[in-house]
């Protein structure tokens, strides 16, 4: 049953996965439409297509592997003709000269969408002839099917390939329906449709989560009283059978002694009003060594005690409840009350004031974990090749989170609601990572489209400013050599995370152990 259980939770995980980047997808291509492109192939994975349907001009599919996804847009690299033909035709009407699709209306965003289709049509011909000009049948290069000769060069012949791929479905008079022919705005939107479909699926999610469900809470509710109070220095030194035992020489805490019993509420200390755990904690904190009222509820009856709060040398945390460390590893402490009181956990809805909070520091923080990559990588080598113990809060694959989604949903040491609420959490962190990777300005990722079309509306704007009209679309092909660099490197990174992922995984167990 446990294996089945397993099995189930890695096929939720793909499940999810797969939902995620179909909405991605679906972000890329409802825009795209609206707009006139014409998409040609709506993919969910990658490899061997499962199933596959036609609808008007558009495949839509699922592939083999759920890892990824793309929807197909004629004319992501144009045509080294489009660009030329555009500088040209501008270059033409400046001189007072005339040229097809370009009137005295080219200021306007559709006007210089509406130019350029135009503008192909009819200088697409006399493009081909010039290049037949000049080639006898005595060139020994081969021809590619756009009947130009290869240049024999291997960056060369990359590009011209990719740009013949990308705009080999449009027909004749559909130049205008291309990724490239689109305004920069829309160009943008499409783009960054993708990503943002993920940031809002992952904040909807993280809502659910947070709101829906609630976060287990401590709260002012005694859960446990503790007898007597000893230095943790001590405590350490004593065998492990009095580890949970009160010695008579042994300070008894001031709970213990006022009579505090499990199930009483406490109102206040020290006249400060406590709401919640956090307060609760801070007060008895702040007021080391002072003998203070305390105010609790017992049976619906409001009692009060005056109790000594014990001064005790405590470690030091951060925000985060890590311990701040001495330069010398050491843990620092600093002085702090004790009450000798545990609290009752509840889960409570996250106060809806603190939820952007919440989902700012999601987000930054994967930014932030983006950010120092390559740091973690090195790190993810070094457990690769043995010198370094594998770290729980560090990176982690795909392979890796499929196999703690199996363990979350096979463990019989979780309940429900709380496997339901690990699920949701990892989903939502994943949407968001996807949001923040591909917001990374680098091709083929999202992020590097965006970048270009940036850049190409800057060109424009300058272009425009110094007089010299129309430029065509930027060559998105000249970048191909390191869109290559880049897949090269994520594929080196995805083989190394698989790699740990299943030669020294990250386990349920170690995320608990380390507080993750």
């Amino acid at each position: 049953m446990t294996v089945v259980l397993y099995i189930v939770g890695i096929i939720l995980f793909l499940i999810g996965i797969s939902i995620s980047i179909a909405l991605h997808e679906l972000g890329h291509l409802t825009p795209a439409k609206k707009f006139g492109v014409k998409v040609t192939h709506y993919m969910v994975g990658f490899g061997p297509t499962l199933f596959s349907f036609r609808r008007g001009e558009t495949e839509y599919g699922i592939k083999a592997f759920p890892l990824g996804g793309f929807i197909a847009m004629p004319g992501m690299y144009p045509p080294e003709e489009a660009t030329k033909a555009r500088h040209e035709t501008a270059a033409a009407a400046q001189k007072g000269g005339t040229a097809a699709g370009v009137d005295g209306g080219v200021d306007g965003t559709s006007g210089r969408l509406g130019a350029p289709g135009a503008a192909l049509v009819s200088t697409g011909s006399e493009t081909s002839g010039r290049l037949g000009e000049g080639m006898d049948d005595g060139d020994a290069a081969p021809l590619r099917r756009d009947r130009k000769k290869r240049k024999g060069r291997l960056f060369e012949d990359t590009m011209a390939d990719a740009r013949e791929f990308s705009n080999q479905e449009i027909e004749p008079g559909e130049e205008h329906r291309t990724f490239y022919a689109l305004s920069v705005p829309k160009r943008l939107v499409v783009m960054f449709s993708g990503p943002f479909v993920n940031l809002i699926l992952g904040i909807l999610i993280m809502g659910i989560s947070l709101l829906g469900i609630g976060v287990v809470t401590p709260t002012t509710t005694v859960q446990t009283v503790v007898e007597c109070a000893v230095p943790a220095s001590e405590a350490q030194q004593r065998p492990a059978s009095e580890q949970n035992t009160c010695r008579p020489d042994d300070q008894l805490t001031p709970a213990w002694e006022a009579g505090i019993k499990p199930g009483d509420e406490i109102a206040s200390i020290a006249g400060v009003e406590t709401k919640d755990w956090d307060q609760l904690s801070s007060v008895i904190k702040e007021h080391a060594g002072e003998r203070v009222d305390v105010d609790f509820i017992r049976d619906g009856r409001a009692q009060t005690v005056t109790v000594p709060i014990i001064a005790s040398e405590r470690p030091k945390v951060d925000d985060t409840g890590k311990a701040v460390l001495n330069p010398d590893g050491t843990p620092q402490t600093e002085t702090q009350g004790f009450f000798g009181v545990g609290p009752v956990q509840e889960r409570q809805s996250l106060p809806l004031e603190e939820f952007p909070g919440a989902v700012w520091d999601q987000v930054s923080g994967v930014f932030h974990a983006i950010i120092t990559l390559p740091v973690k990588l090195v790190d993810i080598g070094e457990v690769a090749v043995g010198t370094k113990d594998r770290d729980a809060e560090g990176l982690v694959g795909m392979v890796g989170v499929g196999r703690i989604a199996g363990e979350i949903v096979s463990t019989d040491q979780i309940d429900v609601i709380d496997k339901a609420q690990m699920g949701l959490g990892m989903l939502g962190s994943l949407n968001i990572f996807l949001f923040a990777f591909n917001m990374i300005p680098l091709l083929p990722l999202d992020g590097g489209h965006i970048a270009v079309g940036l850049y190409e509306g800057a060109r424009r704007r300058i272009n425009r400013w110094r007089g010299r009209g129309l430029v065509g679309p930027f060559d998105t092909a000249k970048l191909l050599p390191l869109t290559y660099v880049c897949i090269g490197l994520m594929l080196c990174m995805t083989a190394l995370l698989v790699y740990v992922d299943l030669v020294k995984p990250i386990t349920l167990d170690a995320i608990f152990n380390s507080g993750g």
